[in-house]
């Protein structure tokens, strides 16, 4: 997980001492959109993963382009999320 984080430049490395889990996060969305998004864009993952993937983007670009800061985006936001992960069909 060093290694990826030098690699991407970009990341935080978090341990759980009671799982046997370690967490790469990345919260700077400037780091987000130029660095994760093409990654994957270049390297894309298989499965429905791909379809969380290209949902994300969705939110991504709402953000980029401010559509958060309405209660249209944000309901539009939610209902990405909601079907995203374990809740898609």
């Amino acid at each position: 997980m060093e290694l990826l984080v030098k690699y991407l430049g970009t990341g935080k490395i978090e341990k759980q001492t009671n799982k046997k889990i370690v967490n790469l996060t990345i919260v700077k969305f400037s780091d987000i959109t130029n660095i994760i998004i093409p990654l994957f864009e270049k390297y894309p993952l298989n499965g429905v993963k791909q379809l969380d993937f290209l949902d994300w983007c969705k939110v991504a670009n709402f953000i980029k382009s401010n559509k958060h800061h309405t209660i249209e985006g944000l309901d539009l936001i939610r209902s990405i999320k909601i079907g995203m992960n374990k809740g898609r069909k």
